[in-house]
């Protein structure tokens, strides 16, 4: 006996039969009808599915359901039936022997099965099915498909989807750019950015020009984005020669943009240049915008020419038309706080607010960490009192970092500590490992091992991972006190405890191996071989390198400058594409960012890292015999040097007075292509004045500049020390206003060395001018201003001494 639904599809199919049979003349009202009957007759399948027994309910009506393409996608379309009864009813009617499936059909039982999870298997299985029903699959049914998978990170089905679709010719038209485009976009956010640039590559070889293609410039730049988050360079490079190679493939302004800023980090500054240029000659659809600009001004501050930077910002702001925003500002200030031009770092920040951007928690962090590194303590404090109590601006952790550290470095030890305690006591939202760390490094330095060591435990303790930076601060004390004991305490309260142990393991297998004759020891060729001397520093290409000299007041730039376009809306930035695109020598001289000892936590393989601790361990006991063997041992062990490693290693020959071994060194950097810095150059000034060759140091100082590199206070500390001690006190007293005039304030070592050197020169006056500048400006002295004030004393006594012998001639017997 048949169902109820069974009996209700057979009266409506009924009902339906008789309607159009009997009323083939009745127009509109047949018609509608008939559109009532289809709904029914849906709705009565619908419900038979849902049913136990699903399409068994059916099974049992026989062959009389009289199934079309459009009554199949109303049923398919039902939000009352999940996947799988639909799937099941798509399967039942491709059964049906008077019936076949179409693209339509095909496209919505996709549709329905891709939300869903478990019918994979059943999609290949349609595929299949497609191919032997002679159905083409469409494009946007295509990339339903791909994107179902790609989103659900299964990027094996969707790979596989793409290889069954392109074995198979007559599917080809579906292979369209939109889909190569979606399957590229979805890659790369998923971080699959390999498999994104295979299948860009795989099309570039494979394109027959049947249109198979990427016609999108959006998967092109996200492509490029991911290339770069993955510092993927030789692959960027490729990617990027082949857009501009290949018409196909477009480049468009935020392309050009995405290059000029990816280039132009990883140092490349006449490609950043080039591609400006090249935006600007291609006309108004390609015009360099806002975006261009903060990534050129980025750029330059990066490599060191901020005084560069600053006039493309006064450019931006004057000729272009267009208006800076919150991140112009933000990376002006950067750059300039870090460049120590603090004074326009401190204009760039009041126009900022004059305007009506409110500065945010990074430019004030920037301008404080200026501040403090320049020596303006007082300002430092006012402006971090306006950040919290004016602005209302949050601080963050690396706010107080900021603080801590440059309290420790102005000589506010006590400040700083009890600061680091009150944040202790409120949350640990105000502190992190970085906290911590800054402050076990300033008590290392004072041999406060103790202190540093409980500081290390509770460190630990409240949850923060002890890393090698840390490490390394705590083990150069330990060694430099001779207290190796303090090893086994330090390890037992480190959570991760694999750094100690593998550093402890390292220390004794390489006393073993220094054991060891070294490799040339044979034939007695030095470590550090040197072409010359340290007073042949200009002759460095990487040094006098007349090509690299971008900055203002060079006059190659002052002729380019003047012979550029008056109508340009950049004639500066013009000027220096101009310049750069005439140079061979791409190499980055210059580095606005330190050498940095540490660059990560992790010790499971053999890094940089380790070596840098090992060497500094060494070098600050002044065993410059044991950490040359090391140097050699761990370069031969695979372990390529950076900034860092050069510095240390020729600031300690340069302290030991031996100039040709630090020569060698610096020759040795310049090959290894390790981009100098401010702790190079220190050294170089440093080592000259001890040669007494402050000509040299002078010239190498004018070099710098002209490379856009800029002056910390260490560096006019060293050169003023020089200048000083060669007798040439006027350019000492220039230095010192140049000094003043950028923003930095003297510190106790600029006040000590002015006065000792202008004391020496027999200027009594003036060493006491300088006594009373450095009291007048709150500059606490220490126990080397005590020591050049008894020097004063004596030359004061002693010229008093000279004028008290003087005799009166004697009238009476002139001769």
């Amino acid at each position: 006996m048949a169902t109820k639904v069974q009996r209700n599809l057979s009266i409506l199919y009924g009902r339906r039969q008789f309607s159009v049979a009997g009323a083939a003349d009745a127009g509109t009202n047949s018609k509608a009808a008939s559109k009532v009957g289809d709904l029914l007759v849906v709705a009565s399948i619908a419900k038979a599915l849902i049913e136990p027994g699903g399409t068994r309910n059916l099974e049992k009506y026989g062959d009389s359901v009289p199934l079309s393409e459009s009554l199949v996608l109303q049923v398919l379309r039902r939000n009352n039936l999940d996947a799988a009864r639909k799937l099941d009813f798509f399967k039942w009617c491709s059964l049906r022997p008077n019936f076949k499936h179409s693209t339509e059909t095909y496209s919505q039982i996709f549709k329905s099965i891709c939300f869903s999870h478990n019918h994979r298997e059943d999609i290949f299985l349609l595929l299949n099915s497609m191919k032997n029903d002679e159905v083409l699959l469409n494009s946007a049914t295509f990339k339903l498909l791909l994107d179902s998978f790609t989103r659900t990170g299964n990027f094996d089905s969707a790979l596989e989807i793409l290889e069954f679709v392109e074995r198979d010719l007559d599917n080809s038209s579906c292979l369209s750019p939109d889909v190569y485009n979606s399957v590229l976009i979805a890659l790369v956010q998923k971080n699959q950015v390999n498999l994104a640039l295979s299948i860009f590559l795989k099309l570039l070889e494979t394109n027959d020009g049947n249109g198979i293609g990427i016609s999108s410039a959006i998967a092109c730049n996200e492509l490029l984005i991911g290339l770069k988050r993955a510092n993927m360079r030789a692959e960027f490079k490729q990617v990027f020669d082949k857009l501009r190679g290949n018409n196909v493939f477009p480049l468009d302004r935020w392309g050009y943009n995405i290059c000029i800023h990816t280039f132009g980090c990883w140092g490349n500054l006449s490609s950043s240049l080039s591609l400006f240029k090249e935006m600007k000659e291609k006309g108004s659809w390609f015009s360099p915008d806002l975006c261009t600009y903060n990534s050129l001004i980025h750029v330059l501050c990066l490599l060191g020419k901020v005084k560069d930077a600053l006039v493309v910002w006064e450019e931006l702001k004057g000729s272009s038309g267009l208006e800076p925003d919150a991140y112009t500002y933000r990376i002006v200030i950067q750059g300039c706080s870090k460049a120590y031009l603090i004074n326009d770092a401190i204009k760039v920040f009041s126009e900022m607010q004059y305007n009506g951007i409110r500065p945010d928690t990074i430019v004030y962090n920037s301008l404080l960490d200026g501040l403090l590194k320049a020596r303006k303590l007082t300002d430092a404090c006012n402006l971090f009192q306006k950040m919290i109590e004016d602005d209302g601006v949050r601080a963050s952790c690396w706010t107080y970092n900021i603080l801590i550290d440059g309290l420790f470095k102005n000589g506010r030890a006590l400040a700083a500590y009890t600061l680091f305690c009150d944040l202790k006591k409120k949350s640990n939202n105000f502190v992190d490992g970085v906290t911590y760390s800054i402050v076990i490094l300033h008590l290392c330095r004072e041999d406060w091992l103790d202190e540093a060591l409980k500081l290390a435990e509770e460190m630990e303790a409240r949850g923060f991972t002890v890393d090698l930076v840390t490490i390394t601060s705590l083990l150069i004390a330990i060694y430099r006190e001779g207290h190796w004991d303090y090893t086994e305490r330090l390890m037992k309260h480190i959570r991760d405890s694999n750094l100690v142990p593998i550093i402890i393991r390292w220390k004794d297998s390489m006393e073993a191996t220094m054991k060891a004759p070294q490799s040339r020891e044979k034939d007695f060729t030095p470590i550090f071989p040197s072409n010359g001397n340290f007073g042949d520093i200009l002759s460095l290409e990487n040094i006098t390198d007349t090509e690299t000299d971008t900055a203002l007041g060079a006059e190659d730039a002052e002729v380019l400058y003047q012979e550029s376009d008056p109508w340009s809306s950049s004639p500066y930035m013009d000027m220096l594409a101009n310049k750069i695109s005439s140079q061979s020598n791409s190499t980055r001289m210059f580095s606005l960012t330190g050498g940095k000892r540490i660059d990560t936590k992790g010790a499971d393989s053999f890094d940089i890292d380790m070596v840098n601790t090992f060497l500094s361990i060494f070098l600050a006991k002044g065993k410059l015999s044991m950490a040359c063997k090391l140097f050699e041992i761990f370069t031969d062990m695979g372990a390529d040097p950076v900034s860092y490693t050069y510095n240390s290693v020729m600031s300690s020959f340069v302290k030991k007075g031996y100039f040709n071994e630090a020569w060698g060194v610096l020759q040795e950097m310049g090959e290894k292509v390790c981009p100098s810095d401010v702790a190079t150059y220190n050294v170089i000034i440093q080592g000259l004045g001890k040669m007494g060759r402050a000509d040299l140091a002078d010239a190498v100082l004018d070099k710098l500049m002209k490379q856009g590199g800029y002056l910390d206070i260490v560096m006019y500390n060293t050169l003023i020390n020089a200048l000083g001690k060669a007798g040439r006190i006027e350019e000492v007293n220039k230095l010192f206003r140049q000094m003043k005039d950028s923003g930095i304030n003297p510190d106790v070592v600029t006040y000590n060395t002015l006065i000792e050197v202008h004391a020496k020169a027999g200027q009594l006056k003036q060493s006491y001018k300088f006594l009373r500048m450095m009291l007048e400006a709150g500059c606490a002295p220490n126990h080397v201003t005590d020591t050049t004030l008894d020097f004063l004393e004596k030359e004061i006594e002693n010229l008093r001494y000279q004028k008290a012998s003087i005799k009166r001639p004697n009238v009476d017997n002139p001769l």
